[in-house]
């Protein structure tokens, strides 16, 4: 529990981890002669209380189970998070903020999740981080239905979502939101960044919707707060930590670029270094040193000792856990299943051996598989964009999660595919789950840029597309596919299968989940006759990505024909 109150000692400390902040995001900017100063130093103090004060956290343990998650979604402000990352104790080091931007650095020029401790989701392309958390929050209240007891919450954590005027804008954002406050989502806290100013210029230009009331209208709790005031940002975190019923958004005031004499307030402090002089000057102003990169040691002293109170948090959720495990034996052997996320030895057996009646759609034979597979496979969560009837995604034997109700395994994500597959990465981030998501096959375009970013940061999530050819028919050619097996197909480490009958339906869910990154499954909405053919172990089949089905008779080939699906 937070203290009621910050003493003058700690908003002392809080001040001058904000003016490093400031310091790194300047030097490192400058010295990568790109970048982006205005978040890190429009925010400063945020982070300095989020990481100083409000969030749990274990730096020498990033992955602990029961810490505090922060989602950057405006990913330009990455150095906003390194600086804090650096100053918190996690294994970056002042070296790594110097190598900002460079290739291969642990600092790249948007947080990336599998290149920095730490960083929980990779963002960059706007609001999708507000679909993580939201997704992340959300995974993590399923867990607490399945887990907690009324002696033990294994998780009670907050998700902290730090997003811009841009996130604010994008579309992705409000699909999330809105289903966050349906949900009731209470361990979600958005902090938003009002500083008024875009890329090209003052945001009244382009937006002027009231965004307090808007959220209020989506069931969130709306809070305003100086955002350079400690005590303010202080007396609303810590009653969220006593009592939420609600995703809350806390819309902070703040100036892009704070304390640049010529730049804050105005765009030209967003997206390029200030100049050596605007530094020198900010600086001077500031009263930061001269010296490039430089960090107050009582700041590096504050946060050594703080180390040592994370890490005693971690054990003492430890011992609760090891507690836990031998009260609710049952509980842990779930808790162990989700977490290593293991198939059972005769997995590809019991597959054979499921009896589906032939001839069948092939989203139909998926459904099959999914209501066989999810009785053995706790982490195995599924959803779809108002389409669980077409798409045949809904597991049957398990309820539907509702607001207020978490004990369910199918999520109703409405109309809203962009934000499934953000919150479908931001779910699977939780470390014990692996969804699975549903819509037509035209309609992942509106999921690209989420799926790519899946791909690129290795999200183990499912994609289930149907309807996936012409014969569609009387839906016409705005619900046909045809571009989008080329438009999935190039996208790096996404694997994509369009299998062909019941078969290679079967072998394709087995190398979904043996494969640890995204897949997606291109399903028919027509009965496929099943060629025996195809009847062939996984490690001669579908695990090679593809096999023969039929060969020359004699001779040498004069041509191959390649096919998948129903054109098989």
């Amino acid at each position: 529990m937070l203290a009621s109150r910050l003493d003058d000692q700690m908003k002392e400390v809080l001040k001058k981890t904000a003016g490093a902040v400031r310091q790194l995001a300047m030097d490192a900017t400058q010295k990568a002669n790109s970048g982006h100063p205005g978040l890190p130093m429009g925010c400063a103090e945020i982070g300095a209380y989020l990481w100083g004060v409000a969030m749990r956290y274990n730096p020498k343990n990033p992955h602990w189970l029961g810490r505090d998650r922060f989602v950057l979604s405006a990913g330009h402000g990455c150095l906003l998070q390194y600086s804090m990352l650096h100053l918190s104790g996690y294994h970056l080091s002042i070296d790594d903020i110097k190598e900002f931007r460079q290739l291969h650095s642990k600092t790249p020029g948007h947080p990336e999740k599998l290149d920095t401790p730490g960083i929980e989701t990779t963002t960059g392309p706007l609001g999708q981080g507000v679909g993580n958390a939201v997704g992340q929050a959300l995974g993590l209240k399923l867990l607490a239905e399945k887990f907690n007891t009324e002696k033990t919450k294994l998780f009670d954590s907050k998700v902290f979502c730090l997003a811009g005027d841009g996130c604010i804008m994008e579309g992705v954002s409000s699909e999330a939101s809105s289903l966050a406050g349906h949900l009731g989502i209470d361990n979600l806290i958005l902090i938003y960044d009002s500083n008024q100013i875009c890329l090209d210029g003052p945001l009244s230009e382009c937006c002027s919707e009231d965004t307090k009331m808007r959220y209020k209208s989506y069931n969130w709790d709306v809070f305003e707060v100086d955002g350079y005031d400690f005590d303010a940002l202080h007396k609303i975190i810590s009653g969220l930590r006593q009592k939420q019923s609600k995703p809350a958004l806390i819309i902070a005031h703040t100036v892009i670029g704070k304390g640049s004499p010529h730049k804050q307030g105005t765009h030209k402090a967003h997206g390029s270094p200030l100049g050596e002089a605007e530094v020198a000057e900010t600086k001077k102003l500031l009263g930061l040193s001269e010296e490039p990169f430089f960090v107050p040691q009582a700041v590096y002293n504050y946060f050594n000792d703080k180390l040592k109170g994370s890490e005693k948090l971690e054990e003492e959720w430890n011992a609760a856990f090891d507690v836990w495990s031998k009260q609710n034996p049952e509980l842990a052997q779930t808790f162990r299943a989700m977490k290593e996320k293991t198939l059972p030895d005769d997995f590809e057996e019991q597959l054979t051996a499921l009896q589906i009646k032939t001839p069948i759609a092939g989203r139909s034979a998926s459904h099959e598989v999914i209501n066989h597979i999810a009785k053995e496979l706790p982490f195995l969560y599924g959803g779809s964009a108002d389409l669980s009837g077409s798409d045949m995604t809904m597991i049957s034997d398990f309820p539907i999660v509702k607001p207020g109700i978490f004990s369910g395994r199918n999520i109703k994500f409405g109309v809203r595919e962009f934000a499934m597959a953000t919150m479908g990465t931001g779910m699977e981030q939780t470390e014990m789950i692996i969804p699975f998501v549903g819509t037509f096959l035209t309609f992942s375009d509106y999921m690209r840029n989420a799926i790519r970013l899946a791909a690129l940061q290795q999200t183990h999530i499912i994609y289930q597309f149907t309807h996936d050819s012409i014969f569609l028919g009387e839906d016409g050619p705005t619900h046909q596919p045809v571009e989008h097996y080329a438009a999935l197909r190039a996208i790096p480490n996404l694997h994509f299968i369009r299998p062909s009958g019941v078969h290679e339906t079967k072998m394709a869910w087995l190398a979904a989940l043996a494969y640890k990154g995204p897949t997606a499954f291109a399903l028919s909405r027509q009965a496929i006759p099943e060629l025996p053919e195809t009847h062939v172990p996984y490690s001669q089949g579908m695990g090679r990505g593809g096999y023969i089905v039929k060969k020359e008779s004699r001779g040498k080939p004069e041509y191959t024909l390649l096919a998948t699906g129903s054109e098989l």
